[in-house]
């Protein structure tokens, strides 16, 4: 492995490519190219980890380490056992495998992916007489098969564990949003942490905490302890320690407000719960409030939420959408908001014609994200008593 030159991949949900593209480009990626769901990049090893620990919207990112094309099963098992593993995994290590097969020729991942374990152990067997073991839940060093048609390419993954797993959630509610698509809805939002934010349907908390990292410029990764570069062999603890040093010196302070409403005191326990372990305390406001009942009280104000849908949780769905409305037009003048609805008839619902509208999955939940601009006085009838398309 080339660790001055790594041609990486980094993976993210559908809608946040171009904003983790622009997330690369600032902490210095080069010959940045945006793929479907995927980002390609290159950069050294150093960089690598400064991915890893500070990118906000990846969700996985691996280095292509094989390629080569194959016709059969045998020529198949033959390119990888002469593969030099041992550049990558150590004999004692455990190891394993994800697959995505997209082939005519090789229709199953699982009878190719166990064609790759056996290949990758009989390389260990026949030049050490050791053998390394393969774990699927926690293993040392995972491996990623991809296969387009003929076009076979093993890459090595660097994460370990999805990077949606930021190691401040202790506790959930019933439907939380993943980490990373908070986080990309946020800076969708245009959230840079000037002036406030709001959360009026805030759940486990997950919005308000990926606020607050985003305005004190912390560290995605800021809370997790392992990755998967860790256990390579050519780790650099030195190097690692030095990069996470100088991200957390460039944290700033926050003067604005972060705040979330929930009419649910057992959520707002668990939001209190991740917002301590996320050591929030002191940035993030919580309050038992409706935000049916609530009006504009912090000047300027961005207002990102995800509320609840029948297919997480169940809702009087036509008159909870029309109270978003209602409270929108009456209550937060002059105030962006966006929300995110797995209901793509909700804008209708809402009675309020949106300015945007960005197609994103939750899950495996087809979604849109959309914002809403209220305007007092002359611009007020902009966007009020419009029938959304």
């Amino acid at each position: 492995m080339d660790i001055e030159n790594l041609q990486i991949q980094v993976k993210t949900f559908f809608g946040l490519e171009q904003i983790l593209a622009e997330e690369i480009k600032k902490l210095g990626g080069k010959n940045v190219e945006v793929k479907n769901r995927a980002v390609t990049c290159e950069g050294d090893l150093g960089f690598l980890y400064k991915l890893n620990y500070s990118c906000r919207t990846a969700v996985k990112i691996i280095i292509p380490i094989m390629e080569f094309k194959a016709y059969n099963e045998s020529k198949y098992y033959d390119k990888l056992f002469k593969f030099e593993w041992d550049e990558f995994l150590e004999p004692n290590q455990t190891f394993a495998i994800d697959a995505t097969v997209n082939s005519e020729r090789f229709h199953h991942s699982q009878f190719m992916t166990l064609k790759m374990k056996d290949a990758i152990v009989d390389y260990f067997q026949d030049k050490y007489k050791m053998r390394p073991s393969v774990n699927k839940d926690h293993p040392d060093i995972k491996f990623h098969l991809h296969i387009d048609r003929e076009l076979v390419t093993i890459s090595i993954d660097s994460s370990g564990d999805p990077l949606f797993k930021r190691g401040y959630r202790k506790e959930q509610t019933i439907a939380p949003i993943n980490e990373v698509l908070a986080s990309g809805m946020l800076q969708l939002a245009g959230w840079d942490g000037k002036g406030n934010f709001l959360d009026p349907m805030c759940g486990s908390g997950t919005l308000l905490i990926e606020a607050a990292m985003i305005a004190m410029d912390l560290p995605a990764q800021t809370f997790r302890r392992n990755f998967g570069f860790q256990n390579w062999k050519n780790y650099d603890a030195e190097l690692f320690k030095t990069i996470k040093d100088v991200r957390l010196n460039r944290v700033r302070e926050f003067t604005g407000k972060i705040v979330g409403y929930d009419i649910d005191y057992d959520a707002l326990d668990i939001a209190r719960v991740n917002i301590e372990a996320a050591e929030m305390e002191d940035v993030i406001t919580l309050r038992n409030k409706n935000f049916f009942e609530s009006e504009k009280d912090l000047f300027p104000l961005l207002m990102v939420f995800n509320p609840p849908y029948d297919e997480r949780i169940s809702i009087n769905d036509d008159d909870f959408y029309k109270k978003i409305g209602d409270t929108f037009k009456q209550h937060y003048p002059n105030t962006l908001a966006w929300l995110i609805s797995a209901d793509l008839d909700a804008p209708k619902k809402i009675g309020l014609r949106p300015s945007r509208k960005i197609k994103l999955f939750n899950g495996k939940l087809e979604t849109r994200f959309l914002q809403y601009e209220m305007y007092d006085g002359s611009k007020k009838g902009k966007y009020i008593n419009k029938e959304a398309e």
